[in-house]
């Protein structure tokens, strides 16, 4: 028997682009399953780019979006409170990195200490930042993969909440493995979301 909901849980998303993360996560969300067990859905999609394509997506599924543009603040500091202040109208349960491309401030990391998940397309804790995928095939790695992790003040640390292996193969190119990463990643996010909110 599915205990019965006292609270709603709300999730916000934070995208920089397409949105191929976000949308699997919707998606996950859509099959009403989070809704009858945990109360939760997906309440906003926000953005640091007003030409972010994950928006178009975001509307079409009748979420609330919001762009907060990075380029009109006159720092890291004032962007991420005014970010902030947009998000805390949701009041999250969980904010929801997906590939969201701006460094958060330990203000910000702190603010939402743990409820702040992000996704990284390599094992963590092998190739954080960026280029990973070129990173992984010139160091001559047989593996590659995708991690689920918590979000810390250090860049791409905190607890691991899921993984993806997938094979290197002979003659790989970064962006063929960088595909077949991200199908991972559509799989593991919604996964590790579910079990933070159950």
């Amino acid at each position: 028997m599915v205990p019965a909901v006292t609270q709603r849980k709300n999730i916000v998303i934070l995208i920089s682009g397409g949105g191929s993360n976000m949308a699997a996560i919707v998606a996950a969300a859509r099959t009403g399953r989070w809704e009858a067990r945990y109360g939760a859905r997906v309440a906003a999609v926000m953005a640091n780019r007003a030409d972010a394509g994950g928006l178009v997506h975001a509307r079409e599924q009748g979420i609330a979006t919001a762009v907060v543009d990075h380029r009109a603040y006159a720092g890291r500091e004032a962007f991420d409170a005014a970010l902030m202040a947009e998000i805390d109208r949701y009041q999250p349960a969980l904010v929801v990195l997906a590939g969201f491309m701006r460094i958060l401030t330990p203000g910000f990391v702190t603010h939402y200490a743990g409820r702040l998940v992000n996704i990284h397309p390599s094992l963590l804790p092998a190739f954080p930042g960026l280029h990973t995928h070129r990173r992984a095939i010139e160091a001559g790695c047989r593996a590659a993969g995708c991690t689920v992790h918590r979000v810390t003040a250090e860049l791409d640390h905190g607890e691991y909440l899921d993984q993806a292996v997938v094979p290197i193969l002979p003659g790989d190119t970064p962006e063929r493995l960088a595909t077949r990463v991200l199908t991972q990643e559509h799989l593991i996010y919604p996964r590790a979301i579910e079990r933070l909110l159950a």
